[in-house]
């Protein structure tokens, strides 16, 4: 058994490559092989999000405060809020964060394939993320 203690790791900031806005990735995880379970809670201030992405075994978001948006390639944007569990299949293009006047904070959980458990793509444009 592990635990990991609240505030025993530094908060850090997301990578610009990988979002925009103000993002902050706190209390990061990985399982001990041959697990393969990840994650982090991810907190985007108004405006803040990923860019485009994908996971090769799907992923889990659980909105633990704030609203936010999650879209699809190719579907309207979704609004997500407090309590609400999405779950994003394999290899589905998407990127998710706040409105554009909310703040949100999620729990994000994948499973690595191969090493990896997320394949960043492209920034979502503003005209995007607004529209």
């Amino acid at each position: 058994m592990k635990i990991i203690r609240n505030a025993s790791t530094p908060s850090v900031k997301g990578p610009e490559d990988y979002f925009t806005g103000q993002v902050r990735i706190d209390a990061p995880f990985q399982a001990t092989p041959p697990a393969r379970v990840g994650g982090a809670t991810v907190t985007f201030e108004p405006g803040a999000r990923t860019a485009w992405h994908t996971h090769p075994l799907g992923q889990t978001l659980i909105v633990i405060h704030g609203q936010g948006w999650v879209q699809r390639e190719g579907e309207e944007k979704l609004t997500i809020n407090q309590g609400d569990i999405v779950w994003i299949p394999e290899d589905v293009r998407h990127w998710h964060g706040a409105t554009s006047t909310t703040a949100m904070t999620h729990i994000a959980i994948a499973e690595s394939l191969n090493g990896s458990p997320v394949t960043w793509l492209e920034k979502v444009m503003d005209t995007d993320y607004i529209g």
